[in-house]
């Protein structure tokens, strides 16, 4: 098994100095596990999350995906902040419980300029996905990739 480009540690620290704005003590938002290629992050649940008839809102589900798929990019090629998303397709499955949700992001394969990934949430405690996101990301020129 190949050795993660970033720690969770790593992740952090990078987070934190280039995305401020998206991953702070408030966010809710922690990284629970990294391998090369792989993140699993949560997403504490808050009512600021839920729409009315009581689920939690789609863009808080695609935004926790896209956060998970970025963290399995950096887990491969390292900090490259520039790394993006261009293309993003979710398939919600079944309503997510009123609890923290879970994102498992797996990288299906790496080239030079793209990597194609899938993310699966989970409602915290049940094994059943609430959503499926398959997504591709452009990796910039000279990034070590």
């Amino acid at each position: 098994m190949t050795k993660p480009a970033m720690s969770v540690a790593d992740l952090e620290e990078f987070l934190n100095r280039e995305f401020p704005q998206a991953f702070h003590p408030g966010s809710g938002l922690s990284i629970e596990e990294v391998e090369h290629g792989r993140a699993v992050v949560r997403l504490a649940y808050s009512e600021k999350f839920v729409r009315p008839g009581g689920t939690i809102s789609g863009p808080t589900m695609m935004m926790l995906a896209d956060f998970a798929l970025y963290l399995a990019v950096l887990s491969a090629i390292g900090p490259v902040a520039l790394a993006v998303t261009i293309n993003f397709n979710i398939n919600f499955l079944r309503r997510p419980d009123q609890r923290a949700l879970i994102a498992d992001a797996a990288m299906l394969k790496l080239g030079k300029r793209l990597a194609v990934m899938e993310v699966t949430l989970y409602s915290e405690g049940s094994e059943e996905p609430v959503a499926h996101v398959t997504s591709t990301y452009s990796i910039p020129p000279n990034s070590g990739a």
